[in-house]
């Protein structure tokens, strides 16, 4: 944290020296100590510093100055710093101005020149004064801050991106911080040029493309060889499991990363069934750890990047991503995961980031505070967020088609909502209409058995409807189910084309896709068991696999 200011201000060189003196050896250990003998020379300081997130705490100025009277410094510096205390210095001649000046400027105290001993003329004036200031000071977010509007998708992006990627940040409202309105003005922001992120270092970047900030927060988006031996495409559970396992076992391993890593088990506010964690832990903590451990045994870590191409070389597989640079490797795990599938209702999209968002339950729960929220979906991805968003949310219900959420959801997070009295369950339930103005305010809700429809009040709707695996963009001969997931081992041989793509004489390993050495794990295999202890699993046991294959080239 940093120190707050005490600012001294005198023409007389050799005054300047001993109030300076003075206070830095009895303030020097939690005060920042400041001086100048001109005071515009200090005037033109205080907006820098205002900037840069400092705080004053007193000025202590002489009265009589050839280029500007105390009292007028001291009206002048209280524009920048309404709370700081304001002391003036006089001889016994002004004393009529600084009672005067009492009133004009709200002067704290005026102190008689000169102030020996300063342990019983200063030290006790200045100690009252601190302790006044500092019963009222409440230190500046030191951190980053992102200013928007709480209903621009723009804003929800970044914001998301942040929360994902374990950035701390401050949101600013513009429409409701005074705070907000007041960093604009110090960095000569214009509110059309919202979203705006000011950083701690004071530079500020308006309306960035996600990017731009990663770039910015110092993440890797180059990778540092134009060779690896894995690639593993997607850090959720099962490629951070594969990142962690090909770095420990010795493999050139780069992980990359299209937005930020855990997928929707990164955005879950409490696991509780998790092999070794009886207290449960969070979606963010699972990945921080695993991020960390992974990065420590070697594995390289780029996001936000995406792999746009992949094309085969011999028997090298080279990757285009999303930067157009081009990556080679041995050997590729796709761990993508799956998407939350839209909610193909009348007006839902028209809010998407403006009151209606796909999971980012931790991201958008503050905003939800002491209102009337609702979720779509019955899966254990709904059900955390319903546990965590009761905290802020005035009522919580879940919509979900089925009559209850014994099929869907695990027993545990079952038993938690019908114990939180905040939360409601509604059976037989869709949403077939959001409306507003400019965000979401409502939405129409059918019951799908008998067709009946009305009204409700919304602040807020999260989706957690279906799991859509993220492969649309795998252009290669990889063969898919059905419904797009990844076919591996045994179960390609059903498929009659898969003999006219296989062309080793071997057959696939057990997680290994239609082209030999590109994997899958996770939530995008087909088969998988969605949850998070097998992906981690399937992640592990793909780098056995990826050993193996390498063994055999």
């Amino acid at each position: 944290m940093k120190r707050p200011i005490i600012f001294a201000i005198d023409d007389d060189p050799q005054v300047l020296r001993a109030i300076s003196r003075d206070l830095r050896q009895q303030y020097r250990q939690d005060y920042r100590i400041m001086s100048t003998e001109k005071p515009q020379e200090a005037l033109d300081a205080l907006p820098e510093l205002k900037k840069q997130g400092e705080e004053v705490a007193i000025f202590v100025s002489d009265q009589r100055m050839p280029d500007m009277l105390g009292v007028e410094f001291l009206e002048q510096a209280k524009l920048h710093y309404p709370n700081a205390k304001k002391v003036l210095l006089t001889a016994y001649s002004d004393t009529d101005a600084a009672i005067k000046a009492i009133n004009d400027v709200q002067l704290d105290y005026y102190l008689m020149k000169p102030w020996d001993p300063p342990e019983e003329k200063l030290f006790p004036i200045i100690n009252d004064l601190l302790e006044g200031w500092q019963m009222q000071y409440i230190p500046d977010y030191q951190g980053m801050r992102v200013i928007g509007y709480q209903y621009n998708p723009k804003s929800h992006e970044i914001k998301d991106f942040l929360a994902g990627n374990l950035v701390p940040y401050q949101w600013l409202d513009i429409e409701k911080s005074n705070k907000a309105k007041e960093l604009l003005k110090i960095h000569q922001i214009e509110e059309k040029s919202l979203p705006a992120i000011i950083f701690e270092d004071q530079t500020a970047l308006t309306n960035p493309d996600i990017h731009a900030i990663a770039q910015k927060i110092g993440m890797k988006v180059q990778a540092s060889s134009q060779l690896y031996d894995v690639v593993i495409i997607g850090a959720g559970p099962a490629g951070l499991a594969a990142a962690v396992y090909g770095g420990s076992e010795g493999l050139k391993t780069l992980l990359i990363e299209k937005r930020a890593p855990g997928g929707q088990a990164g955005t879950s506010s409490r696991i509780e069934n998790y092999l070794g964690f009886p207290n449960g832990l969070s979606g963010a903590d699972l990945t921080r750890r695993a991020i960390s451990q992974a990065k420590r045994l070697g594995t390289e870590f780029l996001s936000p990047l995406e792999v746009k191409n992949i094309r085969l070389q011999d028997q090298y597989k080279i990757l285009t991503l999303s930067d157009d640079s081009e990556i080679k490797t041995r050997s590729i795990i796709i761990s993508t995961g799956v998407n939350y599938r839209k909610l193909e209702a009348q007006g839902v999209h028209d809010f998407t980031g403006a009151g209606v968002y796909y999971g980012a339950a931790t991201t958008e729960a503050h905003s939800c505070q002491d209102k009337d929220i609702f979720i779509v979906g019955g899966g254990n991805s709904a059900g955390q967020a319903a546990m965590y968003l009761a905290n802020y949310a005035c009522k919580v219900c879940i919509l979900i088609r089925k009559p209850d959420l014994s099929s869907s959801m695990s027993q545990y997070l079952i038993d938690q909502i019908h114990q939180t009295p905040k939360i409601e369950v509604l059976g037989y339930s869709e949403v077939v209409e959001a409306k507003g103005n400019g965000h979401l305010e409502e939405i129409t809700i059918e019951n799908v058995e008998t067709g009946e429809r009305r009204v409700a009040g919304a602040a807020a709707l999260f989706i957690f409807i279906g799991n859509r695996p993220f492969t649309d963009w795998i252009n290669l001969e990889i063969i898919k189910d059905s419904k797009g997931f990844i076919e591996t081992g045994r179960e390609l041989m059903k498929y009659d084309h898969f003999r006219k793509i296989w062309k080793v004489q071997r057959e696939p390993f057990l997680l290994e896709t239609s082209i030999p050495g590109i994997l899958a794990a996770g939530d995008v295999r087909s088969g998988a068991m969605n949850r998070v202890a097998s992906a981690v699993g399937e992640g592990a046991m793909s780098i056995k696999m990826v050993h193996e294959y390498l063994a055999s080239v």
